[in-house]
Protein backbone atom coordinates (compact mmCIF):
# COMPACT_ATOMS: atom_id res chain seq x y z
CA UNK A 1 0.00 0.00 0.00
CA UNK A 2 1.14 3.61 -1.30
CA UNK A 3 1.47 5.77 1.64
CA UNK A 4 0.53 9.64 -0.19
CA UNK A 5 1.11 12.58 1.34
CA UNK A 6 -0.80 15.91 0.83
CA UNK A 7 0.71 19.41 2.14
CA UNK A 8 0.50 23.30 1.21
CA UNK A 9 0.09 26.18 3.02
CA UNK A 10 -2.59 27.56 5.18
CA UNK A 11 -5.51 28.63 2.76
CA UNK A 12 -3.94 26.73 -0.31
CA UNK A 13 -6.81 24.06 -0.17
CA UNK A 14 -4.92 20.90 0.80
CA UNK A 15 -8.27 19.69 2.79
CA UNK A 16 -10.29 20.17 -0.54
CA UNK A 17 -8.08 17.96 -2.35
CA UNK A 18 -7.82 15.70 0.22
CA UNK A 19 -11.83 15.01 0.31
CA UNK A 20 -11.90 14.29 -3.70
CA UNK A 21 -9.26 11.45 -3.24
CA UNK A 22 -11.81 10.73 -0.35
CA UNK A 23 -14.91 10.60 -2.90
CA UNK A 24 -12.37 7.96 -5.26
CA UNK A 25 -12.54 5.73 -1.78
CA UNK A 26 -9.27 6.61 -0.47
CA UNK A 27 -8.81 6.74 3.05
CA UNK A 28 -7.68 10.10 4.18
CA UNK A 29 -5.59 11.00 7.73
CA UNK A 30 -6.18 14.13 8.24
CA UNK A 31 -3.00 15.09 10.76
CA UNK A 32 -4.73 18.39 11.74
CA UNK A 33 -7.40 17.17 13.06
CA UNK A 34 -5.91 14.13 14.64
CA UNK A 35 -3.33 16.63 16.47
CA UNK A 36 -6.20 18.51 18.22
CA UNK A 37 -7.76 15.40 19.60
CA UNK A 38 -4.43 14.83 21.17
CA UNK A 39 -3.76 17.77 22.35
CA UNK A 40 -7.35 17.81 24.19
CA UNK A 41 -7.57 13.80 24.86
CA UNK A 42 -4.12 12.60 25.38
CA UNK A 43 -3.25 12.98 28.75
CA UNK A 44 0.80 12.65 28.97
CA UNK A 45 0.19 15.50 25.97
CA UNK A 46 -2.37 17.19 28.28
CA UNK A 47 0.18 17.41 30.81
CA UNK A 48 2.66 18.60 28.84
CA UNK A 49 0.87 21.38 27.65
CA UNK A 50 -0.05 22.63 31.01
CA UNK A 51 4.02 22.30 32.36
CA UNK A 52 5.38 24.11 29.45
CA UNK A 53 2.36 26.87 28.39
CA UNK A 54 0.30 26.87 32.14
CA UNK A 55 -2.85 25.89 33.62
CA UNK A 56 -4.70 28.42 31.10
CA UNK A 57 -4.08 26.11 28.13
CA UNK A 58 -7.09 24.54 29.40
CA UNK A 59 -10.36 26.22 30.24
CA UNK A 60 -12.98 24.34 31.89
CA UNK A 61 -11.32 21.01 30.46
CA UNK A 62 -11.03 22.33 26.75
CA UNK A 63 -8.43 23.00 25.20
CA UNK A 64 -7.85 26.82 25.00
CA UNK A 65 -6.81 27.39 21.01
CA UNK A 66 -6.55 30.99 21.13
CA UNK A 67 -4.52 31.26 24.31
CA UNK A 68 -2.68 28.63 22.80
CA UNK A 69 -2.13 30.90 19.25
CA UNK A 70 -1.53 33.82 20.71
CA UNK A 71 1.34 32.20 22.39
CA UNK A 72 2.87 30.29 19.98
CA UNK A 73 2.35 32.20 16.78
CA UNK A 74 4.15 35.47 18.13
CA UNK A 75 7.29 33.69 19.74
CA UNK A 76 9.52 30.87 17.46
CA UNK A 77 10.82 28.82 20.97
CA UNK A 78 7.19 28.31 21.95
CA UNK A 79 5.74 27.15 18.59
CA UNK A 80 9.23 24.65 18.85
CA UNK A 81 8.59 23.76 22.22
CA UNK A 82 4.51 22.77 20.80
CA UNK A 83 5.45 20.86 17.81
CA UNK A 84 8.28 18.86 19.99
CA UNK A 85 4.96 17.51 22.05
CA UNK A 86 2.48 17.44 19.49
CA UNK A 87 3.96 16.18 16.41
CA UNK A 88 5.93 12.83 17.85
CA UNK A 89 2.43 11.73 18.81
CA UNK A 90 0.52 12.63 15.53
CA UNK A 91 2.82 10.37 14.06
CA UNK A 92 2.34 7.27 15.84
CA UNK A 93 -1.22 8.18 15.72
CA UNK A 94 -0.57 7.70 11.57
CA UNK A 95 1.52 4.81 11.48
CA UNK A 96 -1.63 3.02 13.77
CA UNK A 97 -4.10 4.28 11.35
CA UNK A 98 -2.02 2.76 8.47
CA UNK A 99 -1.75 -0.50 9.77
CA UNK A 100 -5.78 -1.06 9.68
CA UNK A 101 -6.48 0.68 5.97
CA UNK A 102 -7.00 -1.47 3.39
CA UNK A 103 -6.92 0.43 -0.26
CA UNK A 104 -4.46 0.82 -2.34
CA UNK A 105 -3.22 3.76 -1.17
CA UNK A 106 -3.46 5.96 1.65
CA UNK A 107 -3.70 9.84 1.73
CA UNK A 108 -2.00 11.34 4.69
CA UNK A 109 -3.37 15.13 4.77
CA UNK A 110 -1.02 17.70 6.95
CA UNK A 111 0.59 21.33 6.92
CA UNK A 112 3.70 20.78 8.31
CA UNK A 113 4.29 17.48 6.23
CA UNK A 114 8.38 18.19 6.18
CA UNK A 115 8.46 20.15 9.50
CA UNK A 116 7.33 17.35 11.60
CA UNK A 117 9.43 14.64 9.33
CA UNK A 118 6.16 13.03 9.05
CA UNK A 119 7.25 12.92 5.08
CA UNK A 120 9.73 10.00 6.17
CA UNK A 121 7.15 7.30 6.49
CA UNK A 122 5.98 8.40 2.66
CA UNK A 123 6.37 7.06 -0.44
CA UNK A 124 4.95 10.40 -2.15
CA UNK A 125 4.15 13.80 -1.54
CA UNK A 126 1.65 16.04 -3.33
CA UNK A 127 2.16 19.99 -2.61
CA UNK A 128 -1.21 21.89 -3.16
CA UNK A 129 -0.40 25.60 -4.43
CA UNK A 130 -2.73 28.38 -4.33
CA UNK A 131 -1.73 32.22 -4.89
CA UNK A 132 -1.06 34.41 -1.13
CA UNK A 133 -3.51 36.87 -1.78
CA UNK A 134 -6.20 33.57 -2.51
CA UNK A 135 -5.25 31.93 0.16
CA UNK A 136 -5.34 35.03 2.41
CA UNK A 137 -9.01 35.45 1.36
CA UNK A 138 -9.91 31.80 2.11
CA UNK A 139 -8.52 31.87 5.54
CA UNK A 140 -10.53 35.27 5.95
CA UNK A 141 -13.94 34.07 5.08
CA UNK A 142 -12.98 31.00 6.54
CA UNK A 143 -12.06 31.38 10.33
CA UNK A 144 -12.92 35.08 10.22
CA UNK A 145 -8.88 35.73 11.20
CA UNK A 146 -7.52 39.13 10.24
CA UNK A 147 -4.80 39.44 7.55
CA UNK A 148 -2.48 40.36 10.33
CA UNK A 149 -3.14 37.23 11.79
CA UNK A 150 -3.45 35.17 8.71
CA UNK A 151 0.12 36.39 7.83
CA UNK A 152 1.63 35.58 11.39
CA UNK A 153 0.80 31.82 10.74
CA UNK A 154 2.79 32.06 6.90
CA UNK A 155 5.14 33.82 7.78
CA UNK A 156 5.71 30.76 10.34
CA UNK A 157 5.64 28.16 7.67
CA UNK A 158 7.83 26.60 5.41
CA UNK A 159 8.40 28.96 2.42
CA UNK A 160 5.78 28.22 -0.21
CA UNK A 161 7.82 27.91 -3.23
CA UNK A 162 10.61 25.73 -1.27
CA UNK A 163 7.92 23.60 -0.26
CA UNK A 164 6.64 22.99 -3.50
CA UNK A 165 10.13 22.34 -4.72
CA UNK A 166 10.29 19.26 -2.15
CA UNK A 167 7.08 17.57 -3.36
CA UNK A 168 6.88 14.86 -5.93
CA UNK A 169 3.95 16.42 -7.70
CA UNK A 170 2.12 19.65 -7.17
CA UNK A 171 -1.65 20.33 -7.60
CA UNK A 172 -2.57 24.37 -8.73
CA UNK A 173 -5.46 25.43 -6.77
CA UNK A 174 -5.64 29.20 -8.44
CA UNK A 175 -9.44 28.94 -9.19
CA UNK A 176 -8.51 28.87 -12.52
CA UNK A 177 -7.82 24.84 -13.07
CA UNK A 178 -10.35 22.60 -11.77
CA UNK A 179 -8.85 20.41 -9.02
CA UNK A 180 -11.27 17.38 -10.21
CA UNK A 181 -8.94 16.29 -13.26
CA UNK A 182 -5.66 17.03 -11.53
CA UNK A 183 -6.66 14.11 -8.77
CA UNK A 184 -8.02 11.85 -11.07
CA UNK A 185 -4.61 11.81 -13.27
CA UNK A 186 -2.95 11.33 -10.01
CA UNK A 187 -5.36 8.83 -8.94
CA UNK A 188 -4.72 6.87 -12.17
CA UNK A 189 -0.82 7.14 -11.84
CA UNK A 190 -1.36 5.82 -8.24
CA UNK A 191 -3.35 3.17 -8.88
CA UNK A 192 -0.92 1.50 -11.60
CA UNK A 193 2.17 2.30 -9.43
CA UNK A 194 0.48 0.23 -6.99
CA UNK A 195 -0.60 -2.69 -8.95
CA UNK A 196 3.58 -2.63 -10.11
CA UNK A 197 4.60 -2.43 -6.94
CA UNK A 198 2.77 -5.31 -5.46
Amino acid sequence: MLRIGITGGIGSGKTTVARVFQTLGIPVFDADTVAKNIMQNDENVRQQLIQHFGEKVFESGQLNRQYLSSVVFTDEHQLKLLNGIVHPATIRAAEEWVKKQNAPYVIEEAALLFESGANKQLDVVIGVQAPLEIRIRRVMQRNRFSREQIMERVEKQMNETEKMQLCNYVIVNDEKQFIIPQVLALHQRFISLQSTKS
